[in-house]
């Protein structure tokens, strides 16, 4: 099959270099002036792996209507701006894979929603999520992932065509859940990162099962089902995002706390104000997620969130 990969960051060439890997033919395209790309176009690697001659690269989107399959792995935020540079290209009858996780600040829309409102009938959706790191993937240690669609000989297709001995598919059944719930990892990552920041590793424990709780009655008001939240996309992502040194969000969470810069990429800090937004429009409590907005927004202490927390009205587990 022909392959397109839309984005050359960490994600995104590994990506191309994994379907690439697995014996189908790819392109990986990187926009003009990217220093990411200069490098690959240059070097053929990047800080996280070596791309293979037989993967091509481009700075050309017209490529993409060679392809039976588009994969997109670029910042959430973007992805509209992505679906308005392709409009002039003829793409109808392809699949768009999206690799990425995050919600629509502006409009509260799942990264497909997003997709969808942009492209045409003929086009299917779908999502590629779940656990793993580029550093360990490259290193070949194998992980399990999920791809979901709302059309379910896309998601059969998809899971046949990138299944392998490094990553095991699962097919997703929610695909409402799945988004929310991978777009919400990187924020309980986050948090993580903040307890680390501030000598709390411990309350790791606490938080890895009340996080899923929080994002399980989030989903279910938004129509998906609670179960979601304790699989790949979010509970089964919680040991590379919140315990792994290769963790963007959780590396954010710590050096917020410890006031020192960081400058990659963390989806959490703003998929947290997506999630604050939506728990207030389904008016669904959501603690750990408005904690960590307070910190990151509006100025709360570690301290004095972490009170609040605390405080909060005593209440059976599960209720």
């Amino acid at each position: 099959m022909k392959l397109f990969v839309i984005g050359c960051g960490r994600w995104g060439s590994f990506i191309a270099w994994y379907l690439n890997h697995i014996g189908h033919e790819v392109t990986l395209y990187g926009r003009e002036g990217s220093k990411n790309m200069e490098q690959l176009m240059r070097e053929r690697k990047n800080e996280y792996i070596t791309l293979p001659d037989s993967l091509q690269l481009t700075s050309d989107l017209t490529g993409a209507q060679e392809a039976d399959i588009v994969v997109i792995s670029i910042s959430s935020q973007s992805l509209q701006s992505l679906c308005d540079t392709l409009k002039p290209y003829d793409l109808k009858y392809k699949t768009f894979v999206l690799c990425m996780k995050g919600i629509e600040i502006s409009t509260g829309r799942r990264l497909s929603q997003i997709v969808e409102d942009n492209v045409d009938a003929s086009n299917r959706i779908a999502v590629w999520l779940g656990p793993g790191h580029v550093e360990e993937f490259y290193r070949g240690i194998p992980n399990c992932m999920v791809i979901d669609s709302s059309h379910d000989a896309t998601k059969q297709l998809l899971v046949e065509q990138f299944s392998s001995d490094l990553i095991r598919f699962y097919y997703g059944m929610d695909l409402i859940g799945n988004e929310i719930g991978g777009a919400a990892k990187n924020v309980i990552g986050i948090a993580a990162g903040m307890l680390d920041g501030i000598g709390r590793t411990s309350l790791k424990g606490p938080l890895m099962a009340r996080g899923p709780r929080e994002i399980a009655r989030l989903i279910k008001a938004m129509g998906g089902s609670e179960l979601s939240a304790y699989g790949l996309c979010h509970l089964g992502d919680y040991e590379a995002t919140l315990f792994s040194a290769h963790s963007h969000n959780r590396m954010f969470g710590e050096r917020f706390i410890r006031k020192e810069p960081y400058d990659k990429l963390a989806e959490g800090y703003y998929t947290v104000k997506a999630l604050v937004a939506l728990g207030r429009r389904y008016h669904v409590d959501l603690p750990i997620c408005e904690a960590v907005y307070g910190m990151l927004y509006e100025e709360l202490s570690p301290e004095t969130a972490l009170e609040e927390l605390f405080s909060r009205s005593l209440k059976g587990e599960f209720v």
